[in-house]
């Protein structure tokens, strides 16, 4: 059955991108004339997300109107975190959100205009408490780095590697099963630092086909204000 809740991890401060993010949360920064949660909602409903938590937590009130104004799409339950929680504290918090089945879990500050039918197939296939959506990273060094074995099980995973053992990178988005909470630590926590390296051996990880777009700094988000407008990204979302 396709996984009909997702988790879209939204609260962040946007720390990289300031002066971008000082008075505008980095999940409503535009691109392509649409703030980037438009986009990710998007992808959520084409791959059958019938409802979205949506954790919030850096100019709430704007998020909380973005939501108001939402009127097509998945359904969106809001999380307001007054202390940010972490990731995986995100999570923990909200395990009875989507306790009883497969579920997605997406980052709001990278844009993902990849095909995610394969992801959820061989999700499907291996049946593992994770599955990570991977991409080729230009800078391995920045990125939290994957090694895969033939069959694509996850070997290892390490933040920011000085020494990267392959150029795979989490794009940020992932699908979980139920087992997955058995490696989730109660309270704050991150879900690359503190859960995915427990899952090592047993988490699967695919190359997504598509565009996966890097918004993490305002030369980054300039970058692909440029190359990708309004009809572009419609497209690519379609």
């Amino acid at each position: 059955m396709t996984p009909s809740r997702a988790f879209l991890l939204a609260a962040g401060l946007g720390t990289r991108l300031k002066p971008l993010t000082d008075k505008v949360p980095k999940c409503l920064l535009p691109v392509g004339g649409r703030p980037m949660l438009h986009w990710w909602l998007r992808a959520l409903e084409k791959a059958g997300v019938r409802e979205v938590l949506l954790n919030t937590h850096h100019h709430r009130e704007q998020v909380e109107e973005f939501v108001g104004k939402s009127d097509h799409g998945p359904r969106i339950r809001l999380f307001h975190e007054p202390r940010l929680l972490g990731s995986a504290g995100t999570l923990a918090a909200n395990r009875a959100f989507a306790a009883d089945g497969d579920f997605w879990i997406a980052y709001a500050d990278t844009l993902v205009a990849a095909d995610l039918g394969g992801l959820l197939r061989l999700h499907e296939l291996r049946r593992p408490p994770l599955t990570l959506g991977l991409f080729k990273a230009p800078e391995p060094r920045a990125c939290g780095i994957v090694e895969l074995d033939a069959d694509g099980r996850v070997l290892s995973f390490e933040e920011k590697p000085a020494r990267p053992r392959s150029d795979l990178a989490c794009a940020g988005v992932f699908l979980a099963s139920a087992r997955f909470w058995e490696a989730v630590p109660g309270g704050a926590g991150d879900l690359g630092r503190d859960v995915v390296p427990r899952l090592t051996g047993r988490a699967y990880g695919r190359l997504l086909e598509g565009e996966v777009i890097d918004i993490g700094t305002p030369q980054a988000c300039a970058e692909v204000r440029t190359k990708w407008a309004g009809p572009e990204l419609d497209r690519l979302f379609a």
